[in-house]
């Protein structure tokens, strides 16, 4: 596989924890811990293989409907994995990129993003954007008001600068686990483009032979963005 093969830009809608655990007669939060891990693992593992950019869908703002005592464990695993894992992408060159509505997190969990995002911000090797109290129509709903606050006619690459996402470039591969073949609300306009592979194999089993696995599977395909 060539260098062109791997895409730019890989997105990952991280699904399946929680039925991981049921597998296992665990609770759901012992389903979230191994999918932080997983989480961990693989963004080492993308940017190994010269991938720039990888987002990963942690928490949508559908999410935040669920029971509160689920949510709680999320927030405690944030607050563990943040300070440690911050560090360690600074000592990588990796620069970390929050996107979602901050307003919607408990105050110490912001504070712990952008103190992450600040000890990261001069990485040059890649970006790692977590998705967190994250939805797709919100995203573009937030960057209609701004062009509407600025009054004026925008074009398709002012408004996509506009976004949470705002200069970096479209994923080329966005990546589904666990069964389901949607993608839920997800960079619904970054995503216009992009090749989508969908498996059955729930995120903390998604190894890093099943990401390549997806890797090769996009070197496969033939991109014409609507073209002959």
């Amino acid at each position: 596989m060539g260098e062109r093969d791997v895409p730019r830009h890989v997105a990952v809608i991280m699904d399946g924890n929680g039925r991981w655990a049921k597998k296992r007669l665990l609770p759901r939060g012992a389903g979230h811990r191994a999918g932080m891990n997983r989480m961990i693992g693989l963004a080492e593992h993308v940017f190994d293989r010269g991938i720039r950019y990888l987002t990963l869908f942690a928490l949508s703002t559908e999410n935040l409907s669920r029971p509160r005592e689920e949510l709680e464990g999320l927030y405690a695993l944030f607050r563990e994995y943040f300070p440690r894992n911050a560090r360690t992408l600074r000592e990588k060159g990796i620069c970390l990129r929050v996107i979602g509505d901050r307003s919607l997190l408990p105050g110490d969990v912001v504070s712990l993003i952008e103190a992450g995002e600040a000890l990261t911000a001069q990485g040059e090797r890649g970006m790692l954007l977590l998705a967190i109290g994250y939805g797709g129509r919100q995203d573009i709903l937030h960057a209609v008001n701004e062009a509407v606050r600025r009054g004026k006619e925008v074009t398709l690459e002012g408004f996509s600068a506009m976004l949470s996402t705002g200069g970096v470039p479209d994923p080329d591969l966005v990546i589904r686990t666990g069964r389901e073949l949607r993608i839920s609300n997800f960079l619904l306009w970054q995503s216009a483009y992009s090749e989508l592979y969908f498996t059955d194999v729930l995120f903390p089993d998604f190894s890093d032979r099943e990401m390549d696995k997806a890797i090769e599977a996009y070197a496969c395909r033939e991109r014409r963005f609507g073209k002959l």
